[in-house]
């Protein structure tokens, strides 16, 4: 971006000094402020890496003194540095003391993240300007700064633990305001100046925790104590477990969580928090913890709790723990008259069908949600835990299977389904055999056109399946033309190509899609079996394996078809033969009058 966009508006705010203290509490000159640093962020960057754009002065005045991006934002944070005390709690100013924090640190600014109420809260207002295209968030990646923006940065931090106290420091935990201005300042004094800090006095996380050790009857004890089921401190309290130093975290863990965690994951507010000890655990602690977890799933999912359940699942799985119980667990809680039931995790049933057509929208709520992400994560694990799930959706109904497409939740654990590593070409071909004659009518829906979306990566292995569901679009292309949505699937799956040269798409289907039309379903799991050009059809690409009825088939045909071809190519060459009798007459001739020589010559 062009510095010489953005400095006017930094000269236009310092031209009545002191005028950014005012802008930043100002309700709709503080998201002004926030666009202007996140402009102007990049440009620093720029003249870190070009010097050369510092020297040139501005056309339109040449003896014009040149400031650097900067040296204005230092003149900036020294205007402000004086009142942060009131400012982390300011109703506006402390959202852009926040991004002015993130910009000084380099660190990015997303606008899907998992951290995104440390920078604003759902309260936040949307403030665009009308008349104009309504844009994303803005973001910011990660990026160099120069040393200066880091020694500021630690001088805010220095700032904030020297003018409050540990009492002080403590009540803004508890603040709507202030704990997310408060997270931020702890994790960036963790992240970029060590975990060495906590035993600095002066710092915040010291400030905060100053017993050592921690144990029951301190005054840190009652402050850790005070914020488990606090609705706000317990997000403090999440920020201290995932950056504390490992030596503090285990301190914490042993005195205060581990023979509560069953207790914690029961709670709504400090559910949270025990997801965040979960991700810090090692193997051992891991296993005791989920033995304490397991036996809360039952009343988990009758509370619709979930979340805390799938981060057992990942953390299980990433440290290699047995996840039987929990399978156990989760089978008898969903378990319906034929077993196991994902539509009771989706939130699905054969009644809500109607309801949704009749409201002419699909009902968007968090339980559904969760219970989609915990369904995904069960099939991301590579076992009977994951084959709950896959065996439940493939004894679907083909109505219920629909609904599941057209539900906006529930359709991506289908689409996960259909993409998963796991998946067997079993289940992927009965499961994309439900859709047969509706694939048009969900080609137009907004969430289920993203499930035949997933079906072309879905038929790896099955093209002929592949093949079948295109003639359903073919059929429908009228109608898939005139909508936004269904036109995005047609491109997808190139269906102009179809439509044109369908030989050509066949035969770039059916290569990408792993085969030659058909595939043995039981013995190939979904692995591709396509043999490429030159190769030899029939043999195993898996050594030893015994070969299906359908590849020793292939193998015969192509036996009989280079027999054919090589008596086609013999009697083309008698036919040359015959065609120039005269060269083999006189071959004969020859060789007769050789062998009368050498009689006489006997």
């Amino acid at each position: 971006m062009d510095s010489t966009c953005t400095k006017p508006s930094f000269y236009l705010a310092n031209a009545n000094g002191r005028s950014f203290l005012n802008l930043v509490q100002h309700r709709f000159a503080s998201h002004c402020c926030e666009a202007l640093f996140i402009h102007a962020a990049p440009v620093v960057t720029l003249e870190l890496a070009e010097p050369q754009v510092l020297h040139t002065p501005p056309s339109s005045d040449p003896d014009a003194v040149v400031v650097s991006m900067e040296s204005l934002f230092i003149y900036t944070l020294a205007e402000l540095e004086e009142h942060l005390g009131f400012l982390m709690t300011d109703r506006f100013a402390s959202h852009v003391l926040r991004v002015l924090l993130v910009v000084l640190s380099g660190a990015p600014l997303e606008k899907e993240s998992k951290n995104k109420s440390v920078l604003q809260s759902k309260r936040k207002e949307k403030v665009g300007i009308s008349g104009t295209e309504r844009k994303n968030d803005w973001v910011l990646e990660k990026r160099p700064v120069p040393q200066s923006f880091l020694e500021a940065l630690e001088k805010m931090i220095n700032l904030c633990a020297s003018t409050l106290d540990s009492q002080n420091l403590r009540l803004l935990a508890t603040h709507p305001l202030g704990n997310p201005t408060l997270q931020l300042l702890l994790k960036l004094e963790l992240a970029h100046f060590g975990k060495s800090r906590a035993k600095d006095e002066n710092s915040i996380i010291h400030k905060l925790l100053p017993d050592d050790p921690i144990a029951e009857g301190t005054e840190s004890a009652a402050f850790i104590n005070g914020l488990v089921y606090d609705p706000i401190g317990s997000r403090l309290l999440e920020t201290i477990i995932e950056s504390a130093p490992g030596k503090l975290f285990k301190s914490i863990y042993a005195e205060f969580f581990k023979e509560r965690m069953g207790s914690l994951a029961r709670n709504e507010i400090a559910g949270y928090v025990a997801g965040k000890i979960l991700e810090r655990l090692g193997k051992d602690d891991l296993e005791e913890a989920m033995r304490q977890i397991v036996d809360q799933i039952p009343s988990l999912v009758e509370r619709n709790r979930t979340a805390i359940i799938k981060t057992l699942v990942e953390r299980c799985t990433a440290r290699q723990v047995d996840t039987a119980p929990i399978r156990a667990q989760l089978e008898t809680a969903y378990s319906g008259p034929n077993g196991f039931e994902v539509t009771r995790m989706l939130r699905l049933s054969e009644n809500s069908h109607d309801d949704g057509k009749q409201n002419g929208k699909q009902e968007h709520s968090p339980e559904k949600v969760h219970g989609s992400l915990l369904a995904q994560t069960m099939m991301a694990v590579d076992g009977r835990l994951g084959d709950l799930v896959f065996d439940s959706l493939v004894k679907l109904s083909p109505e219920l299977s629909v609904q599941l497409a057209r539900d906006p939740a529930a359709s991506r654990t289908l689409q996960t389904a259909l993409t998963a590593p796991h998946a067997s070409v079993i289940f992927r071909r009965k499961m994309i055999q439900q859709f047969y004659g509706h694939v048009g009518e969900l080609a137009l829906d907004p969430s289920a056109s993203r499930v035949i979306d997933a079906i072309w990566e879905g038929t790896h292995g099955l093209a002929f399946i592949r093949e079948r569901i295109a003639e359903e679009l073919a059929e429908n292309e009228n109608s898939l033309r005139e909508s936004f949505v269904g036109r995005a699937v047609w491109r997808n799956w190139r269906m102009d190509l179809y439509k044109r040269k369908r030989g050509d798409w066949v035969k770039q289907s059916r290569w990408t899609a792993g085969n030659d039309g058909f595939q043995s379903f039981p013995e190939s799991n979904g692995e591709s079996s396509a043999t490429p050009p030159g190769s030899q059809h029939g043999h195993s690409h898996k050594g030893n394996r015994q070969l299906s009825a359908i590849e020793l088939a292939r193998q015969k045909h192509a036996a009989k078809a280079a027999e054919s071809k090589k008596k086609e190519a013999q009697a083309e060459k008698k036919s040359k033969k015959e065609r120039n009798p005269s060269s083999g007459s006189n071959g004969v001739g020859s060789s007769k009058g050789k062998e009368k020589a050498t009689l006489v010559g006997q």
